[in-house]
């Protein structure tokens, strides 16, 4: 019993000792003389902050070409094309072409059997013969006063039946031979000499391929950009590495309530026969180009609302010295990693793109750092050309399922500035060993038939598919 009450003795001490130890390890004076350090270095470091520069990252502003453009897609169709019909009915006697060869306007192509208007044809004109004889003798019997002035007039009406008889009949034979209504390519038929087709039936179809079309949409936000003359980059995907250069040539007055796109044509120069329709397009709209636009990369940008800005590099009170100088900036179009600067910047000046959150006040002393990568504080190189992104509202719009590819936002970096606006739909206009590979179709000598009236084609040589050049 009394080794217990010992021990408990010996419990309390140890207990009241380490509660003193603690007390004097963490009474107030403790604290202060520990902490002190910390607050001298913080406010050293405070104080280096306002004296000592900031190291940063910079590049130089750099002009570059853009292009501002969309990408969509589309497809290719006739510049004129028919499926030949006949208006009566009738059993075919001649089929006056061969599949897949090309006709000329006004070529008979299809004689169905007219044996019967024929006959009508001339029956009117010996009706036409006695009526012109009577209406002649008529004449010269009233001017010897043998006859009174109606037997003339009604001579002469029987002469006018007798003409509309024969326009009659002979309308009527015409419409037994099909002619070509313009110069093209036939189709494939499926009637056959002796075929005997009720009026509406398909007999082949004509195709105007020197020039096709290429139908395509854009987005509602970009009709006040397309205009009629400019150009298009158009590839195929049946035709890898192969351009063909489009101009639009007319726009939809009505936007596409369905889609919220407006619908273009353009024409391709296709005298070369490559292209077919409906062939799947990929359609490049070019809005404008401009080969001095300046650029810095996206992450030199500090949002701040409706009003970005970045940090530029001016040159400090003292020489030799550098500081931040905040400069409000105003942004154009948006590619991958860069962004363009329309105000607020000049070619060659030094922006930060690193240790903006360092920069503690307008004017801060900076120091710049090179840390070995490979380009760091030169022009980064130039990105390739925006050629997907995002699928606009008309990817869903109607046939031609058109996306604006060149409106994807571009990514975001470090410190970068609002998203890109879908009215700037820009690209860099790619490197010409990029170009290389997907090379525009040069022109055919001679006169550009998307430049023509499409009745004005010219004469084609019969007998066969014209020679590519």
């Amino acid at each position: 019993m009394a080794s217990q009450k010992k021990y408990i003795v010996f419990a309390v001490i140890g207990i009241a000792a380490a509660s003193g130890a603690a007390w004097w390890f963490q009474k107030p004076g403790q604290p202060q003389r520990s902490e002190a350090p910390a607050d001298s270095r913080g406010g050293a470091a405070a104080k280096g902050g306002a004296g000592r520069p900031v190291a940063v990252e910079a590049v130089a502003v750099r002009q570059m070409a853009l292009r501002d453009d969309a990408e969509a897609v589309g497809s290719l169709r006739s510049r004129r094309s028919v499926v030949l019909r006949p208006e009566v009915s009738g059993r075919i006697t001649a089929l006056n072409f061969r599949d897949g060869e090309r006709v000329r306007r006004g070529q008979v192509l299809v004689q169905f059997d007219d044996q019967l208007p024929r006959a009508q044809v001339q029956q009117s004109q010996a009706e036409l013969s006695i009526a012109q004889a009577n209406h002649k003798r008529n004449q010269e019997l009233v001017a010897q006063g043998f006859i009174s002035q109606r037997s003339v007039d009604e001579s002469a009406a029987n002469l006018e039946v007798a003409r509309a008889k024969l326009a009659l009949a002979q309308a009527t034979a015409s419409r037994l031979k099909i002619v070509a209504p313009f110069d093209g390519i036939a189709g494939i038929r499926g009637v056959n000499v002796g075929d005997y087709l009720k009026d509406g039936a398909d007999i082949v179809n004509i195709e105007d391929l020197d020039a096709v079309y290429v139908d395509f949409r854009l987005p509602e936000r970009l009709q006040g950009k397309v205009r009629t003359g400019q150009t298009a980059q158009v590839a195929f995907d049946a035709l890898p590495g192969v351009r063909y250069s489009a101009v639009v040539q007319a726009i939809n007055p009505q936007i596409d309530a369905d889609g919220r796109a407006v619908a273009v044509r353009g024409c391709i120069d296709n005298r070369r026969l490559q292209l077919r329709p409906g062939m799947f397009a990929r359609v490049t709209a070019v809005f404008s180009e401009r080969g001095d636009a300046r650029v810095i990369p996206e992450e030199a940008i500090v949002p701040d609302g409706s009003s970005p800005y970045v940090f530029k590099i001016v040159e400090g009170k003292e020489p030799g010295t550098r500081m931040a100088r905040r400069t409000p900036v105003k942004l154009g179009a948006r590619i991958p990693g860069l962004v363009e600067v329309v105000d607020g910047l000049a070619t060659g000046d030094m922006v930060v793109t690193a240790g903006q959150q360092r920069i503690q006040k307008d004017g801060a002393a900076v120091r710049v750092v090179e840390l070995g990568k490979p380009g760091h504080g030169a022009a980064p190189p130039p990105p390739r050309a925006a050629a997907s992104g995002a699928a606009s509202a008309a990817g869903s719009s109607g046939a031609a399922g058109a996306v604006a590819l060149g409106d994807a936002p571009a990514p975001t970096g470090t410190g970068s500035g609002s998203p890109r606006t879908a009215e700037q739909p820009m690209s860099a206009v790619p490197p010409a060993t990029a170009v290389a590979a997907a090379a525009v179709v040069p022109p055919l000598p001679g006169p550009n038939p998307c430049q023509q009236p499409a009745g004005s084609t010219g004469q084609a040589t019969p007998g066969g598919l014209r020679q590519p050049a």
